[in-house]
C-alpha cells in the first residue's frame, strides 16, 4: 500500500466521530481492570503551517535529528534511538489560526511491552464502548499500534515494536514497511528482522 493510500485508509470520518462523541462514549464507571502498563511516552505528531520552518526549529533549536520524510510531506525527528519522537504533519491552514482556534496535535503515543497488551487493550476499549480509530501498522518506525480518544477527543496511540536506530543512523527501507489495518494482520505479517 503506498503512502497516499495508507493516509486515506485511516478513516478520518471514524476519527472525527470518535472525537465528537468521546464524552458520551466513555462510561461513568469502567468495567474490569485496565491491562495498560505504559513503559514510556513515545512520540507526538502534530500539524504545522510550514513544515520546513518547524523542521528547522526542531533541528537547530531543540537539537533533534531528522530521521525520515514520507510522501505526504511528514518529517520525523528523533532524540534517542527510537525512529521518531516528533512528527510534523503539513496543515491545510496556511497561517496561524485566530485566537481560540488552534493547530491540531494529531496524537500522543505511548509504548507498551508487546502485542498482547494491544489486543487486551482493544478488548477493554470495546468492553467499555470506546471506539478504536486505527489499529495495525502504518509505516515509518515499523511499530504495531492501536489509536483511540480520551473523553475530550484527544487521540492517543499505544504501540510496541518501534524500530531502533543505531549510532550509524540506518533506517528500515520503505519497501519493508508492510502497512496493515488490523492487529491480527500485523502479527500474521511481521516485518523482516533488522538487516539494513
Amino acid at each position: 500500500m503506498d503512502n497516499n493510500a495508507m493516509e486515506h485508509s485511516v478513516d478520518q470520518e471514524t476519527r472525527d466521530n470518535a472525537a465528537q462523541t468521546a464524552g458520551s462514549d466513555h462510561p461513568a464507571e469502567y468495567i474490569g481492570d485496565s491491562p495498560i502498563k505504559v513503559n514510556k511516552l513515545g512520540h507526538m505528531v502534530y500539524e504545522v503551517t510550514d513544515v520546513e520552518r518547524t523542521a528547522k526549529f526542531w533541528r537547530e533549536v531543540m537539537g533533534f535529528e531528522e530521521t525520515d520524510r514520507n510522501a505526504i510531506g511528514m518529517v520525523f525527528f528523533r532524540c534517542g534511538s527510537d525512529h521518531h519522537a516528533i512528527g510534523l504533519k503539513p496543515s491545510k491552514a496556511k497561517s496561524r489560526p485566530k485566537t481560540g482556534e488552534a493547530l491540531k496535535i494529531e496524537h500522543l503515543a505511548l509504548e507498551v511491552d508487546n502485542a498482547d497488551i494491544l489486543f487486551k487493550t482493544r478488548d477493554y476499549l470495546n468492553q467499555n464502548g470506546i471506539p478504536v480509530v486505527f489499529e495495525g501498522r502504518k509505516g515509518a518506525g515499523g511499530n504495531m499500534a492501536l489509536h483511540f480518544c480520551d473523553p475530550d477527543g484527544f487521540e492517543f496511540e499505544l504501540y510496541c515494536g518501534m524500530d531502533q536506530i543505531d549510532e550509524a543512523g540506518h533506517l528500515r527501507p520503505e519497501e519493508q514497511f508492510h502497512r496493515v489495518n488490523s492487529l491480527e494482520d500485523a502479527v500474521a505479517n511481521p516485518l523482516p528482522e533488522k538487516k539494513w
